[in-house]
């Protein structure tokens, strides 16, 4: 795919990473810091539903364009307002290292 239109980069994205605080019982609490915020264009990709403990569950796929950014990976996350997208892939568009297109499942929380 090409690169995005810079003005197409019109959501508020903030980047964060999980970090991982002993609880003092042999566990850990996850917290979520932040990395960066930035702007991007989000767009759906698939969807899917499944009954998970006698319930029915969806799952919503997105890919998000945005400019370069090296500290992105996979176990990061993209918050947009309420919304939380969890990063599963991470690709440089055109291989010049201008554009990443991230590859997200949408959480409920």
């Amino acid at each position: 795919m090409s690169r995005p239109r810079i003005g197409a980069l019109r959501h508020r994205f903030v980047l964060e990473t999980a970090t991982r605080t002993p609880d003092g019982g042999g566990g850990a609490v996850v917290t979520w810091a932040l990395v960066a915020e930035m702007w991007g264009d989000l767009a759906p990709a698939s969807g899917a539903e499944a009954v998970v403990a006698e319930s029915i569950s969806g799952r919503v796929s997105h890919v998000v364009h945005m400019r370069h950014r090296s500290d992105v990976a996979p176990a990061m996350r993209l918050r947009s307002g309420a919304r939380v997208l969890d990063i599963v892939a991470v690709l440089d568009v055109d291989g010049r290292g201008r554009f990443l297109k991230c590859f997200c499942v949408e959480k409920n929380l």
